[in-house]
């Protein structure tokens, strides 16, 4: 990798701010860049980019990210167009089909932002102030599209095939099997998905998440196994129910960090997810219910009427 690359990631990451502050060799530097490459950003993706348009996709990518973690959800639904213009480019080729796969999942992220936007009314404007944008749905307004969406989409042949051995899995680790429902979400259970920022795999477990679990990324990357990534999901779930104690703050935390969640309920004093569900991330907002319709539609049942994981 270009020396000048690794240059760039120290000085764009804080978490290698002591660099700057100590009389340190390029070599170190270089060393420092790689470190951070492995922990924060997929390799494999620098690496695919120059043989698409890098421009166009890696700009939309970087925008749909950030409108994910945005705190706005209609702030997504005008990246629907882009996200179109992109997939053909993703599709294209075989490295980087599982962007693609990961891209195409979160498509109706897209068009449920889209019904918010044309549905949600901004707030009454007050005289000479600026206008405030609309509000984010509420968790019934969530749970009522996303029931909708998701009753409109047929079960994937990769789900008639998985669920079966995916149950299994998380039934011997001790966690409702119902929640195999999760790679919908995650991946369309495509073993092979990957985001830009490197997690990979039917349950979309980042690298640590994935070590923490006792998966191995090297030589070969476990989480392309689908039943070792299964594995890994549910162990990692179980570890976060008893810290919630319920299940659509466990799926909040699954999405975007337990250290993210437990802080916003502190701040918010709150306790349960409709408490703090307009105050999370995009992406979060929507996530749990996607998770919630999905294990509806498969399952029958809902996020609340799930036990607890056994002991």
């Amino acid at each position: 990798m270009d020396r000048r690359l690794f240059l760039a990631l120290i000085a764009a990451f804080p978490s290698v701010a002591w660099a700057r502050r100590q009389t340190v060799s390029v070599d170190e530097l270089i060393g420092a860049g790689q470190r951070l490459l492995q922990d924060n950003v997929d390799p494999q993706w620098l690496e695919v980019l120059p043989r698409v348009d890098r421009k166009r996709v890696a700009g939309f990518l970087e925008r749909f990210q950030l409108g994910l973690q945005g705190g706005q959800v209609i702030d997504l639904a005008p990246l629907r167009p882009l996200a179109d213009s992109a997939l053909p480019l993703l599709r294209a080729h075989p490295d980087t089909l599982p962007y693609a796969q990961w891209l195409e999942t979160r498509l109706d992220y897209l068009d449920v932002a889209e019904r918010f936007r044309t549905s949600l009314r901004p707030p009454a404007p007050h005289p000479g102030k600026p206008p405030k944008p609309a509000l984010n749905p509420t968790p019934v307004q969530q749970q009522r599209v996303w029931d909708q969406q998701i009753s409109k989409e047929p079960q994937s042949r990769e789900a008639t095939e998985l669920v079966p051995r995916l149950r299994k899995i998380f039934q011997k680790e001790g966690v409702p099997t119902a929640l195999v429902w999760v790679a919908e979400v995650e991946s369309s259970f495509k073993s092979r998905a990957k985001s830009p920022s490197g997690a990979v795999g039917l349950y979309q477990l980042m690298p640590q998440t994935a070590r923490k679990m006792g998966l191995s990324l090297f030589p070969r990357d476990q989480r392309l196994d689908p039943e070792k990534n299964a594995a890994a999901a549910a162990r990692y779930l179980k570890s976060l129910h008893p810290n919630f104690r319920e299940w659509r703050l466990t799926m909040a935390a699954y999405n975007w960090g337990p250290g993210n969640v437990r802080r916003l309920l502190e701040k918010r004093r709150a306790k349960t997810f409709d408490a703090i569900a307009v105050h999370l991330p995009a992406e979060t907002q929507m996530y749990v219910p996607k998770v919630d319709a999905v294990l509806r539609r498969r399952e029958r049942t809902a996020l609340a009427q799930l036990p607890p994981p056994a002991r």
